[in-house]
């Protein structure tokens, strides 16, 4: 989870000016991720299994940062492309088309791995009601139960790319309403991207 973190703040000095939320953000919102990733792992280090609102609160911060930065740079870039805005060359189209594509990834993995059973705290510790948002292949294995398997961020983050790349969940099934709902809409962002830097790119050739 830290080293997505770390990759969405480092993949957002690869986007050009006109498609962040502002130019100083280049710098403040890498800074600021660096510094209330470091506050989660000074609280809690190791695997994150201690349930606290606190906790709970700054990773909704940090992930609401992300989302922010994420969402601008999409809507920047989608209505850039619309509005035919200038790009020197198709791999410069495309460098920034693949940067906010993964950042979506890692954006929508972080959520999911968020909100899911309650969040990581109490899927470490197996805490029992909170109805599942998403049902993993791994939970109909009877070897896998037996070794204590649960749902971790790279389980979220598979899920959150396939989700982006084939439009669909593949072997997880989205069970609660607004997990239904939140794959759905990644599905449209991803394949609003896809469809307009390509052929945005092919034009510019």
């Amino acid at each position: 989870m830290a080293l997505a973190v770390l990759t969405a703040g480092g993949l957002y000095f690869f986007i050009p000016e006109a498609f962040r939320v502002s130019d100083a953000t280049k710098v403040v919102y890498p800074a600021l991720l660096v510094v209330l990733l470091a506050v989660l792992m000074v609280a809690d280090p190791g695997r994150i299994d201690r349930d606290s609102r606190r906790l709970r609160f700054a990773t909704g911060l940090l992930l609401g940062v992300i989302t922010l930065g994420s969402g601008v740079s999409t809507v920047r870039l989608v209505v850039g492309i619309l509005q035919k805005a200038d790009f020197a060359t198709p791999t410069d189209l495309l460098t920034v088309g693949l940067v906010v594509w993964i950042t979506n990834v890692i954006a929508f993995g972080l959520w999911y791995w968020h909100l899911d059973r309650g969040g990581p705290a109490a899927r470490a510790a197996d805490r029992a009601g909170f109805v599942p948002a998403f049902h993993f292949p791994e939970e109909d294995l009877v070897v896998a139960q037996e070794q204590g398997w649960f749902p971790q961020f790279v389980d979220y983050l598979a899920l959150s790319f396939n989700t982006s790349t084939a439009f669909g969940a593949a072997d997880v099934s989205a069970v609660r309403h607004w997990s239904k709902l939140w794959l759905m809409t990644e599905s449209v962002i991803s394949l609003t991207l896809v469809a307009l830097v390509v052929a945005r790119a092919v034009n510019v050739l």
